[in-house]
């Protein structure tokens, strides 16, 4: 085990080192990226109208802020499994399921941000937080296990 991790020592770091710039994007949230909803879901949102939006001002705060945890979350799936292919298949994968979500959340606040304040919210996670990753790592790890058990 402790063979192991000595093993691993940089593997380990790099993915510290990664993990640390994603909490440094949500921890200083306020400072870099616009968004007016975070004060807004963090009150009796139910209760208040809904905040003034400079839509274009958003949309690019939420490109950047997906991007920037997209690359992140690459370099991580690049650390994990040292594997050109699954990195270039997330690529993909993030690009589909990046351009959907912006698509879905501008669509919700356009036409039923008043009606649809929960979706708007989850579909705002989406995009802001690297929640895909949490969904590629089991997945990439399983696929890799059952590959290696068939051989």
């Amino acid at each position: 085990m402790l063979q192991r991790l000595k093993n691993n020592s940089s593997k380990i770091v790099w993915l510290l080192i990664l993990v640390v710039f994603l909490i440094l994007i949500r921890g200083f949230e306020n400072v870099i990226f616009y968004d007016p909803l975070i004060d807004y879901y963090r009150s009796e949102y139910a209760h208040l109208t809904f905040p003034e939006i400079n839509v274009i001002k958003l949309f690019l705060s939420y490109g950047f802020r997906f991007y920037l945890n997209s690359v992140l979350s690459l370099f991580i799936l690049y650390v994990l499994f040292k594997d050109t292919k699954i990195v270039k298949f997330s690529i993909l994968l993030y690009m589909i399921l990046g351009s959907v979500s912006m698509i879905a959340f501008f669509f919700v606040l356009n036409f039923f941000a008043d009606e649809s304040k929960m979706t708007l919210f989850y579909i705002r996670r989406f995009i802001i937080q690297p929640v895909f990753i949490l969904l590629l790592i089991p997945a990439f790890y399983y696929q890799k296990v059952q590959v290696s058990s068939k051989k």
